[in-house]
């Protein structure tokens, strides 16, 4: 019997402006620029995964000169994506969304336990970060 994957290692979600998207997660969120095709894409390395920031209508269609068979795929409307908080814990976070003029659109306190807040990026998607105890069991 195969075993289930171990974790998620890269978080896909599309955006028109890559240089928004650029200056919003690597100069505002602070994450490592990895990768970046112009017109088409943005990486980022955050802890041990990937985010990858697609132009939608560049990933719909076939590249034809890559060398890597990577099926089509793309999606419209906004997606979400959650950060852990930690190590800066939620008022960490609260404090630098607020000094970086980022709205929090909602805060939440689970049942379960744990905290997130969440705040829209450039191209309207929906990101949250949230302490890590939301999933415990």
């Amino acid at each position: 019997m195969a075993k289930s994957p171990s974790r998620i290692l890269e978080t896909a979600i599309y955006a028109d402006e890559l240089e928004a998207a650029e200056a919003f997660y690597g100069g505002m969120l602070g994450l490592e620029r990895i990768g970046r095709v112009a017109g088409r894409h943005v990486f980022f390395r955050c802890g041990p995964g990937v985010l990858l920031v697609f132009r939608a209508e560049a990933t719909e269609v076939a590249d034809a000169g890559s060398p890597l068979p990577v099926p089509v795929h793309g999606a419209r409307g906004p997606g979400h994506l959650c950060f852990a908080a930690e190590p800066l814990g939620i008022e960490g976070w609260r404090a630098r969304l607020e000094a970086l003029g980022i709205g929090i659109e909602a805060e939440v306190t689970w049942p379960g336990g744990g905290r997130s807040v969440y705040f829209r990026d450039p191209a309207g998607n929906s990101l949250e970060v949230a302490e890590t105890r939301i999933w415990d069991r």
